[in-house]
């Protein structure tokens, strides 16, 4: 169920943002046919929100990535990194344990 949702959430998002984009796209097209602005300024125009959509998605994908390591970490969950980390510190001692007995028995 929450899947469903979730599934739905994110197609709402993308058609606002594609709708969004055509509209936008339509305006400075408009605005450039009125001679309000040339070619070229709408290219930069478009380039800079094009640039400014990609540093909100970056932003906004980070904060969801701290979000979610938060929350899995509020419930137990490790990081790769911790797991890592714990693992090597296992066979460490696992080797230390061993060279302990070996020169027990000699």
């Amino acid at each position: 169920m929450m899947d469903k949702w979730m599934k739905r959430g994110f197609y709402l998002g993308v058609g606002a943002a594609i709708s969004g984009k055509e509209r936008f796209e339509k305006l400075v097209q408009d605005m450039v046919d009125k001679g309000e602005m040339t070619p070229k300024e709408a290219k930069a125009m478009m380039n800079e929100w094009v640039e400014k959509g990609q540093n909100a998605d970056m932003d906004f994908t980070n904060q969801t990535r701290t979000m979610m390591k938060d929350r899995l970490k509020e419930i137990g969950f490790v990081t790769e990194e911790d797991y890592y980390k714990l693992e090597a510190r296992v066979e460490r001692l696992e080797k230390l344990h061993r060279e302990n007995e070996n020169d027990k028995e000699i």
